[in-house]
């Protein structure tokens, strides 16, 4: 099993928010990463067994926030869980990721439409403030913070939606599929693509068109699942 040794004692993120609540990454979640990269990119193949103690070791740190990252893992599709006999690397079948790309299609382009509509002056200002960080980040070509930031992006949508259980809905299936939006964001392109795609977005948004902001973002979701598939050679 080849790991990125360079990553071995996983470092916090800094400058953009990042997935945990607290605005920076858990333990568990900066290994999530970096093995969801390697599984995704191939560097783990499927049915690759991830021993704990193996990867504690690799990584520097206990088996509770590696045990912890092959849970999250799993959640995702990315790894098997087998009972009383370890964890194994997956990949969930074409129609599953399909169906969990399709899903947050959806949920996006239903939290779109409600910002649209509900955002205040003060989210909309916010919204903007983000997406102006994200083109600073395109100039830099590096995709784990843009990927970081990203996120902060959506979840404004999100909760520019005022609907808490939506947004919650909505996170927790961004969360899933996590690992495979990310990896889109490697190949050649991709991060000043996006940014444009987020500005149809936010001008929808902006002009009160709920409509055309859930379009805006049907289309994004829709480039992202393409441009994952580009860049994995699957699905």
């Amino acid at each position: 099993m080849v790991l990125d040794h360079s990553a071995a004692k996983p470092r916090k993120s800094k400058g953009a928010a990042a997935p945990h609540p607290a605005g920076r990454n858990t333990l568990a979640e900066e290994l999530r990463l970096q093995l969801a990269d390697e599984i995704v990119r191939g560097g783990l193949e499927p049915g690759v067994a991830l021993d704990e103690t193996e990867l504690a070791r690799r990584f520097g740190v206990s088996r509770t926030p590696v045990r912890e990252a092959i849970r999250l893992l799993a959640a995702s599709g990315l790894v098997e869980a087998r009972p009383h006999r370890g964890a194994v690397v997956a990949r969930p079948s074409e129609a599953r990721l399909l169906g969990m790309f399709e899903a947050l299609q959806e949920l996006e382009a239903l939290c779109s439409g409600l910002a649209a509509e509900r955002m205040t002056g003060a989210e909309r200002s916010e919204l903007e403030r983000l997406h102006e960080g994200l083109a600073a980040l395109v100039r830099t070509g590096d995709p784990q913070p843009y990927y970081e930031m990203n996120l902060s992006f959506h979840m404004a949508i999100y909760a520019g939606s005022h609907n808490d259980y939506l947004a919650e809905l909505t996170a927790a299936t961004r969360a899933r599929i996590a690992p495979f939006s990310r990896a889109q964001f490697r190949a050649l392109g991709r991060l000043a693509e996006s940014h444009v795609e987020h500005a149809v977005v936010i001008e929808a948004i902006l002009r009160g068109d709920r409509d055309g902001a859930m379009a805006a973002m049907r289309d994004h979701i829709e480039t992202v699942r393409e441009a994952y598939v580009d860049y994995s050679g699957s699905v």
